[in-house]
This record gives C-alpha cells, structure tokens and sequence, in this order.
C-alpha cells in the first residue's frame, strides 16, 4: 500500500497546483458532498417535489453512512494529511500540499464518506429523474443524461477530497463504487409507511450494533481512537478538528434521522397535500429552518451530552420538513381560501 499512498500523494500534489485557482470552488464541492448535505440539502429539496424520492434519499443516506462508518472501523484508512508525516518517506523531498479547514476529519479515511453518500443518494435522484424523463419522452437517450450528470457530480466530489487531503485516489474510487451499489439495492426498499416501531427499533438496532462492534474490537486490542489522534497530532490548525467529524457524530445523526423519519410518518403517514406553488415556499421556509438548526452551537463537552444534542439535532430535520413546515403552511392556506 505504500506505493498506492505515495503515487496518491504526488497527485494530490500536482492538482492543488494546476487547479490552485479553483480552491474556492473545491472547497464549495466538497461541502455538498458532505454526506450533512444529503439531509439538510438534498432531502428537503427532493421531498417537495416527489414525496417518496424525498423519503428514499432520507433512507439511503442514513443507511450509506452508517455503513460507512463500519467499513472505516474495519479498513482502517489512513488519510494523506496525517499520513506525510507518520510516513516519514518525504523527508528529503517534502510535497508542496496546503490543509484547508475540511482537510482535518478525524475518521479513518476508507472508502471516502463523502463518496460513498454521495453516490448512494444521487443514484436515488438520478435513477428518479431517468424514470420522469422516459415516461415524458420514451427516448432512452434523453433519459440517459442524467447518468452524465451523476459522472460529473462524482467526479467532482472524488476530486475534491483529494484536493483537500481528506483522502486518498483509491478511497473515493472504492467509495463510489460501494456507493453506486447500495444506491441501487437500497432505493428498492423505501420504509415508506412502515410503522414507529418499525423505525425505532431500526434507529436503536443500529445505535447499539455500532457500539457492540465498537467494544468488541477494542476487546480484541484495536484502538479505534488511532484516526482521532493521528488528526490532533497532524492537522496544521487545531481549530480545524471538530468534533462533529468524528465516526460517532455519522452515527448518531443517522439513527436520529432514521428515528425522526418514524416520527414524521407517524404523525403524518400521506404527507399533507399541497399544490406546487405551496410547497415552494415549504422548501424555502425548511431549507431555513434546517440551516439555523445546523447552525445552532453544541456543548462540546462532556462529549455524551454533545452526541445527545446531535441525535435530537437530527431527528428534529425530518419533522421539520415532512409535518411542521408543510403543516403550517396547509393551515394558513386552507384558513386564508375559507376567509
């Protein structure tokens, strides 16, 4: 593997410099790859126009990450910021590689999560739209172009993280690939109208199957705080490593999203029925609920009482978009056709 994680760090090293001026748009790339885009962009976007696109994205996110998360406990990946320096093989050589604020992630680095995500939820999106655009044209040409359009967003994405030295070459190539495959089996088996106990049990089932694995490899003398303490110790600028990055915040923004999923079709199993004009302004009035809840400040520490914020965090965003936005506006609505 040495060999792979050199040739992957010269080419890290020769795209920052022949796309140095295009950092800011790797940067704004690599942030909606991030699989917190899949629930707090994509999922809102997709569920005002197709509730059941919308509800499969949710699905195939929360489950692609978790999944994730297993494969970097069991694959242990380095990543090439951290990984230059534990090497020690560029000693009389040093590459000219610069760290950006999103280089720091404290996870083990295979497959790449943002690869992964990304591939699982945007074959959601574009299989959804293949199927829109056969129906409308019955030309399998046209309603192939959304495959090219699923080639550059994953291209775009894998290129990102290299650039920002999140990951290595074969992490996101395998992170695609894993994803494209759980993007199709897993959009087959949409939990659409399945009951809370359904989803509760799933939320839970997969809380405790990740801590069980997790002590039963530190049983076996695996520290899997090894990523956490490699990118404190590599990472240019402390403040870039945040907590919100580490395997256990993936975990529970995935059971919380899974468990407020439950929750939403519990309350409001058909959704509330809204013209297109109606749910436009539900999406722009979730899409801000959705970046204020984001960007509401956790208690860092102690680190349970941070993860217990997180999990609420994210079970609040799918009730946010599926009952208390489109709700209220229904309400409204309907109060203002009676007046």
């Amino acid at each position: 593997m040495e060999s792979v994680y050199t040739q992957g760090i010269w080419l890290a090293e020769t795209l920052q410099q022949r796309t140095k001026s295009l950092e800011n748009i790797w940067i704004v790339i690599t942030h909606m790859g991030d699989p917190k885009a899949a629930f707090l962009l994509v999922f809102p976007f997709t569920y005002f126009i197709s509730r059941r696109v919308g509800v499969a994205v949710l699905w195939v996110a929360a489950i692609s990450e978790w999944l994730n998360l297993v494969f970097k406990w069991m694959l242990f990946g380095e990543r090439p910021f951290w990984w230059i320096g534990e090497s020690r093989l560029f000693v009389s050589a040093q590459p000219k590689l610069h760290q950006f604020p999103s280089t720091c992630e404290t996870g083990p680095g295979s497959p790449s999560g943002h690869a992964m995500v990304t591939a699982a939820v945007w074959w959601v999106v574009v299989s959804s739209l293949r199927s829109f655009l056969y129906s409308r044209t019955r030309s399998l040409l046209i309603s192939a172009a959304p495959c090219l359009l699923y080639g550059l967003v994953l291209v775009a994405v894998g290129l990102s993280r290299i650039f920002i030295l999140a990951h290595f070459p074969h992490q996101v190539v395998a992170g695609c690939i894993t994803g494209f495959i759980l993007g199709i089996v897993l959009s087959r088996r949409v939990p659409e109208g399945r009951p809370l106990q359904f989803f509760f049990s799933l939320s839970l089932g997969l809380l405790l199957s990740a801590l069980v694995l997790h002590v039963g490899l530190q049983q076996l003398g695996i520290n899997l705080s090894w990523s956490i303490v490699l990118a404190k110790k590599w990472c240019s600028h402390p403040e870039w490593v945040r907590l919100d990055t580490a395997p256990f915040s993936s975990l529970t923004r995935d059971c919380g999203a899974l468990l407020g999923l439950g929750l939403a079709q519990y309350w409001k199993p058909g959704g509330w029925p809204l013209p297109w004009a109606p749910r436009a302004l539900c999406l722009a009035i979730s899409s801000m609920g959705l970046q204020h809840l984001n960007g509401l400040p956790l208690p860092g520490e102690p680190q349970g009482l941070f993860y217990g914020s997180f999990f609420i965090k994210f079970v609040l965003v799918p009730l946010i978009v599926m009952v208390l936005v489109p709700g209220s506006v229904h309400f409204f609505t309907r109060k203002k056709k009676k007046d």
